[in-house]
Parts: C-alpha cells; sequence; structure tokens
C-alpha cells in the first residue's frame, strides 16, 4: 500500500510509521505533519534516508495540500493521527483549536479520500469518547459515545463523521479507539513522561485529586500493531477498540515510577483536580481479537520499566521536546 500517514511526527504516529516499515516491508508511507509543538522531526530521523518515506510538513486542514499529496504519491490509504490531544490543554482555553483540527481537519481528509477515491482511511481515535465508566464492566464498540471534555468531544464528533461518509458516500473507513498509550517518545507533558522527568530531576510529581483513577495502559508498540491489522484486514464501517488490559490507578503507577527510578514517595504532589476529570477508562477487545487476531502483548511492568529507562538515557529528547510549544 502507498500510504499517507497524518500526524506521524507525533508519539503514536512516529512508531506507527516504523511499525509498517518492519512489519509491512513493501509498504510506502508519505508523512503529512505541521510539526506543532507535539510534532517533532527527531522521532522520524532514522528514517530520512529510507526510500519508501517522504515528509511533508503542513496541515491536515489544507484541502489543496492533501489532494496534491494524493496525487502526486498515488496514495491508497490514509491513516489519520493528527489531532489536538491533550485534555488539559482543552480545557484552558483550547476547545475552538481542538474542534478545527480534530473535527474540520478529518472532514477535509475525508473530502479528499471522496473525491480522489482513496481506497481505505482509518480514523485513529480514543477511548475518552466513550467517557468514564464505574465498576468492572468494559465499553463495549457499540457503547454510546459520552465525550466528557472538549478533546474527546472533539475526536467523537470526527468518528461520527468518518462512519457518516461510509453510510452516505460509500468510503472504505475504518476506526480504532485504544486506551491510554504509553512507551518511549511520548511528548512530556503527558502523564507518565512529566512524572519520569520530574523525579530525575528531583521535583514533584503532580498528581490530580485523589489520585484513584483507573486507566488501562496500552503499550505504544501493541496499538500500532493493531491499527496496521485494522489498516489491513478491518471491516469497512467498523470499530475497533484496542486495550492493554493493564488497568492502574495513577497514583499505582507514579509509585511504580519512582520505584523504578529509586526516588522516595515524598515526590508525590496531590493538586486540585482537572474539570469533568473521568474515573476509569475500559474497553473490551474481544472484536479486535476475534476478527484483527490481535492482542497486547507487551507485559506492563516490563513495558514501564523500559519506558522508564528510554527517557533516563535520553534527557537531551525531553529538553528538545519541551522547548517545542
Amino acid at each position: 500500500m502507498r500510504m499517507l500517514v497524518t500526524g506521524a511526527a507525533g508519539f503514536i504516529g512516529s512508531q506507527f510509521v516504523r511499525t509498517v516499515f518492519s512489519e509491512s516491508p513493501s509498504d510506502n508511507v508519505t508523512v503529512l505533519d505541521a510539526l506543532t509543538y507535539a510534532g517533532n522531526p527527531e522521532n522520524l530521523k532514522e528514517l530520512e534516508k529510507n526510500p519508501r518515506y517522504r515528509f511533508v510538513e503542513g496541515s491536515i486542514g489544507d484541502a489543496a495540500l492533501i489532494e496534491k499529496i494524493i496525487v502526486d504519491d498515488k496514495i491508497e490509504g490514509v491513516v489519520n493521527f493528527a489531532a489536538e490531544s491533550h485534555v488539559d490543554r482543552s480545557l484552558a482555553g483550547g476547545a475552538v483549536v481542538f474542534a478545527r483540527t480534530n473535527f474540520e481537519g478529518t472532514v477535509t481528509l475525508l473530502e479528499a479520500c471522496k473525491k480522489l477515491k482513496v481506497k481505505r482511511f482509518l480514523q485513529v481515535s480514543t477511548d475518552e469518547v466513550y467517557g468514564s465508566i464505574d465498576g468492572k464492566g468494559f465499553f463495549a464498540e457499540t457503547s454510546p459515545l459520552h465525550p466528557n471534555n472538549p478533546y474527546s468531544a472533539a475526536k467523537a464528533a470526527a468518528d461520527l463523521m468518518v462512519q457518516t461518509y461510509v453510510h452516505s458516500f460509500g468510503l472504505d473507513a475504518v476506526i480504532t479507539r485504544s486506551t491510554n498509550n504509553y512507551g518511549p517518545r511520548q511528548y512530556p507533558e503527558k502523564f507518565i513522561p512529566v512524572c519520569v522527568s520530574n523525579a530525575l530531576a528531583n521535583k514533584s510529581c503532580p498528581v490530580y485529586g485523589d489520585g484513584k483513577q483507573v486507566r488501562d495502559w496500552l503499550h505504544v508498540e501493541d496499538n500500532c500493531r493493531g491499527i496496521l491489522l485494522a489498516l489491513q484486514k478491518g471491516r469497512a464501517g467498523e470499530v475497533y477498540n484496542l486495550g492493554g488490559m493493564n488497568e492502574r490507578t495513577n497514583i499505582e503507577v507514579v509509585q511504580k515510577i519512582l520505584g523504578i527510578l529509586g526516588k522516595h514517595d515524598y515526590l508525590i504532589e496531590y493538586v486540585t483536580d482537572r474539570p469533568g476529570h473521568d474515573r476509569r477508562y475500559a474497553v473490551s477487545i474481544l472484536k479486535a481479537s476475534k476478527e484483527l487476531g490481535w492482542e497486547p502483548g507487551v507485559d506492563f511492568e516490563w513495558g514501564l520499566r523500559n519506558t522508564v529507562n528510554w527517557y533516563q538515557v535520553n534527557e537531551d529528547w525531553i529538553a528538545s521536546s519541551r522547548l517545542r510549544k
């Protein structure tokens, strides 16, 4: 496949490109990224000389540019990672920007794919579109959408538009919704990188509220394998949940990180909870397992230790990323 991957200078997108080149060696990839704060060219530097790779700087809101790329590079599939993704930014006055990128940008991509008859479109989404779930249950792909912040609301709206293009225009499109990702190269304003980098500097590790919010942690490599399988095997119009089956409270994760680094719990600082903070996310992966043959493979204890170690030896990467605001 000749594919266009948007937002691939970021954390998950850059790992997806590496996964494509290792798992599907005949594919060609064109990356489109606006290189805003979370897009770091260093994430893709190792691929610059690969003849099957091309990078274009630009926005998914630029219809003319997208159409030119699709025509010039004979694009057959589009994978959309491009998004504003940090909930705190969406709450701190960023709702308009999130709607513009996450919703309007997705519509621009869909229009180009419809117009130029791109064979397949994959929308990378999030479990946050379902909202919070109580008890021990799990969201299925058919669960109602109930986003509780501007970020997840914009992603939910984009998901609905993708499904509209499938049913109204016959576009071959699929959606993946993953749980919280972790791993190397995650932008340092996110929960795990913040804790690691702060602890390395003997600074406090902020924890919202009581720290008992539950998240299901999925290693980025597992997520990208699932996305590639959904691109290759997923049924048009379908949604596939990708979860790590590793539920942990936020405070547990912080304590594990401090333990790996040999730091004391006194670095933990409880801070005022953010507005509308969802208590628990959890999704069923039965559909992805049955239809795609996918399951998470990275053990959380190993994956977290490996991630912490990566940040320890790549403090220059953390510093350079923090300059991209």
